[in-house]
């Protein structure tokens, strides 16, 4: 059973898939929002990777100090779970955990080639539908799925505070 942080996660999750939605896509957009993510990890110090997908072909990626040569496997197996079930690989990944399964042992899935972790996250143009994925992998699977999701909402001048998940709780 998942603990209320989780519950509330799914469904900001559900608000945030159906709000950032792109207009149009284009591998020069790509670039942008790539960009912009890669901006904010060196502003931020962050030692991350970043990718977008399109029709199953990276057309973006960047990886920051600090990553090691495993986290390309991260990505693309983060980004192969979002391609697959539409949804952000960090939802997968508490829908799962709610009901104690794993991609393996529900869907029959190769732990080799699909990741249910934060950091995937469904890229969709409004009126087309799903086109690819915006991955982050390198902070806690929590943090990367927030940082794809601030991204998004900087790019399409969105507020993010209104769109975040809600702060993690801390014990005192």
């Amino acid at each position: 059973m998942l603990g209320a942080m989780h519950e509330e996660d799914i469904a900001t999750i559900h608000r945030q898939e159906a709000a950032l939605h792109l207009t149009s896509f284009s591998k020069s957009l790509a670039w942008q929002i790539g960009s912009l993510a890669r901006g904010l990890a060196v502003e931020r110090g962050y030692g991350i990777a970043v990718e977008i997908v399109a029709a199953g072909v990276p057309v973006f990626t960047t990886l920051m100090e600090g990553t090691v040569p495993g986290t390309v496997r991260w990505l693309r197996r983060k980004a192969a779970t979002v391609a697959l079930f539409d949804r952000s690989s960090y939802a997968i990944w508490l829908q799962l955990q709610s009901k104690g399964q794993t991609l393996a042992g529900r869907h029959a899935l190769s732990d080799a080639e699909f990741a249910a972790d934060g950091g995937g996250f469904p890229l969709r143009v409004a009126g087309a539908g799903f086109v690819g994925s915006l991955t982050i992998s390198g902070l806690d699977m929590r943090a990367d799925h927030e940082f794809a999701v601030e991204v998004l909402c900087r790019h399409l001048g969105r507020d993010y505070g209104a769109l975040a998940l809600a702060a993690p709780f801390t014990s005192a």
